[in-house]
């Protein structure tokens, strides 16, 4: 299998897993110009699997089913998908061709926000970022911490693939949070090489951003140290040490 994301937009990626034969899975196709262009070039969309409902991950999906009106459009059970062809929920497996995933109900940065595990990777759209977490734009800290724990635990060799290149700009965040974090610096090192040579630094993985990803070291007594001095005030659970980071985070300018 050969995973490669396509760029779209200004900083979003289209996952595509393909098999050697060309025929590949789309993830979170917000436009669809990028996999029609891999598709002149021999790419064969098998099946599109969406995460949740924001346009900039789905709104190319109409202009794929006009060019492959019988692809399978695996999404969330929610209304606002009107054009998935099939609904999967926590707990469903997903096969579509020969791959087969597990599907994870991960809310917070929307409701009904879903990710894909399987075949060693986790399609984890705007929940789980490199070295961030999506904004909490419809659920609660609650929510999102719990979504983010249940990635956590994922193997630590799993490869995350996010929606969004927003590793150096959620790195400027992270070394304010935990400068003294070794693992943090080799990561922004290794991700600053990355973009300089055009490449992605993506996909991490679950065992990376749980050494150095601040939303998923919550209770890491530097971590904690830090919410407490930009806070001013004791930290009275774990859920509002999560709420209090995110705040920090929403207003944070590098």
């Amino acid at each position: 299998m050969h995973l490669l994301p396509l760029p779209a937009f200004e900083d979003n990626y289209i996952w595509t897993l393909r098999d050697d034969a060309g025929r590949a899975l789309v993830v979170d196709p917000g436009e669809a110009g990028p996999v029609l262009s891999a598709a002149a070039e021999g790419l064969q969309p098998a099946g599109i699997l969406l995460t949740h409902h924001h346009n900039d991950h789905i709104g190319g999906v109409g202009a794929l089913l006009e060019r492959w009106p019988d692809l399978p459009v695996v999404a969330p059970d929610d209304e606002r998908i009107a054009i998935a062809t099939r609904r999967t929920g926590d707990g469903d497996r997903v096969e579509v061709a020969d791959w087969g995933f597990d599907t994870l109900a991960v809310p917070g940065h929307t409701v009904s926000h879903i990710a894909f595990h399987g075949h060693g990777l986790l399609f984890c759209g705007d929940t789980l970022f490199s070295l961030g977490c999506g904004r909490m734009f419809e659920g609660t800290p609650a929510q999102m911490l719990d979504s983010l724990e249940r990635l956590a635990a994922l193997p630590g060799d799993t490869r995350v693939c996010c929606g969004h290149e927003y590793t150096l700009s959620n790195a400027a965040f992270a070394r304010v949070v935990e400068p003294d974090n070794p693992a943090l610096m080799r990561r922004i090192e290794e991700a600053q090489a990355m973009r300089q040579s055009g490449r992605p630094t993506l996909p991490s993985s679950v065992a990376a951003e749980r050494e150095a990803n601040p939303f998923l070291r919550i209770d890491a007594p530097a971590v904690r140290a830090a919410i407490v001095g930009q806070t001013g005030h004791p930290i009275r659970s774990r859920v509002d040490a999560f709420a209090a980071l995110r705040r920090w985070k929403d207003g944070f300018r590098a």
